[in-house]
C-alpha cells in the first residue's frame, strides 16, 4: 500500500507558483510511466508517491476548457476591479487553466485541493479498495485482476470526500445534476474541475470555507445561470441564526489548514489507507527530490 503525501502551503500563495509545484509532481509521474515499457520487470523502481497539494491562492479567476469564449477587455477590467476586504484592497488576477469546467474564483478563505495521483498503471491505489460504499472501479483489461479508476469514478470520489469533510463540521453537502458539491439544488459550496494526462490527475476541488462571496458576484460561477454560492462559515452562521457582517467568520473559527487535514484524511480512508499512511511533507522536501527536466 503506497504512502499518501500531503503538501500544504500555509500562506497565501501566488497561483503560478502552485502551478509550478503541481507540474513538477505531474511530470515525475509521467516520466515514470514512460520508463515502464523500457525497463525489465525486475529493475523497475517504485513509482513516485501520490501527493495531495492543498493551498489558498491570492485572489484569482480561472477558466477551464469549457470556457470557449475569452473575456473581452471590458470584462477583464471588471474582474480586476479592486475590492476592499479584511486583507485590505485586493485585486484578482485572471488565468486560463487546463482543468475542465468554466470560470470560477479562488482566493482567501478557500481551500483548494490538487491531488496528483495515477488512476492507471502505475496504480496509485487499487480501485478495489476505493470507496467501500460504492463500486468505484473499472477493469483495465481481462488479463489482469488489477483495476484502475475511471475519470467519472474519480470525480465521484472527490465529491464524496468533500461531502464527508462538510459532514465532519456538521454541514450537509449533496450532489445535483451539475458538477461540484452543493448545499441545496441552487447553492454551490465547492467547485470541481480536473485534468487528466495519461491518467495522471491534476487540479481538483475549491471548497469555500470563509471566502468573501462578493468575488463571485462578478461572474456566472461555472457558467450556471441563476445558481448561488455559499461557504462553510456562511452555512454555520445561518444555522446559528447570526446576522450582520461582523467578523468574516461570524465568530466561527474554521482554519483552512485544519479543513485541509480533514479532507486529506477522508480521501485516505476512501482509498483504503490507514492514517499512518498519510505523511506531511513540505515544499522544500518536494523540491529537494530533484527534477532534472524542470517543472
Amino acid at each position: 500500500m503506497p504512502t499518501l503525501r500531503h503538501l500544504h502551503l500555509p500562506n497565501l500563495t501566488p497561483y503560478p507558483h502552485v502551478s509550478y509545484l503541481q507540474e513538477i509532481l505531474v511530470s515525475r509521474l509521467l516520466r515514470y510511466k514512460a520508463t515502464l515499457s523500457k525497463t525489465s520487470p525486475g529493475a523497475i523502481p517504485p513509482p513516485p508517491p501520490p501527493t495531495i497539494l492543498t493551498f489558498t491562492p491570492h485572489p484569482i479567476y480561472t477558466t477551464g476548457r469549457r470556457e470557449t469564449t475569452p473575456p473581452s477587455p471590458l470584462q477583464l477590467a471588471f474582474l480586476k476591479q479592486p475590492l476592499e476586504t479584511e486583507y485590505g484592497l485586493q485585486t484578482a488576477e485572471f488565468v486560463q487553466a487546463l482543468r475542465g469546467g468554466q470560470i470560477t474564483f479562488h482566493g482567501p478563505g478557500q481551500l483548494v485541493v490538487y491531488p496528483i495521483i495515477s488512476l492507471a498503471r502505475p496504480y496509485s491505489f487499487s480501485a478495489s479498495t476505493v470507496g467501500s460504499s460504492h463500486p468505484l472501479s473499472t477493469p483495465v483489461n481481462s488479463s489482469t485482476s488489477r483495476k484502475s479508476l475511471s475519470p467519472r469514478c474519480y470525480v465521484h470520489l472527490l465529491e464524496t470526500v468533500t461531502i464527508e469533510t462538510l459532514a465532519h463540521y456538521g454541514l450537509t453537502g449533496i450532489r445535483t445534476e451539475n458538477p461540484g458539491v452543493w448545499v441545496d439544488e441552487d447553492t454551490k459550496i465547492a467547485a470541481l474541475g480536473v485534468h487528466l494526462r495519461r491518467n495522471v490527475t491534476s487540479h481538483g476541488v475549491g471548497l469555500n470555507i470563509g471566502t468573501d462571496l462578493r468575488w463571485f458576484g462578478r461572474i456566472v460561477a461555472c457558467g450556471l445561470e441563476g445558481k448561488g454560492v455559499t461557504s462553510m462559515v456562511e452555512e454555520k452562521r445561518r444555522e446559528k441564526g447570526k446576522t450582520g457582517i461582523g467578523k468574516r467568520d461570524g465568530g466561527l473559527s474554521l482554519k483552512v489548514e485544519d479543513v485541509a487535514g480533514v479532507w486529506v484524511r477522508s480521501f485516505a480512508r476512501e482509498c483504503g489507507l490507514e492514517m499512518g499512511d498519510v505523511v506531511r511533507v513540505t515544499e522544500e522536501d518536494v523540491l529537494a527530490e530533484g527534477d532534472e527536466d524542470g517543472g
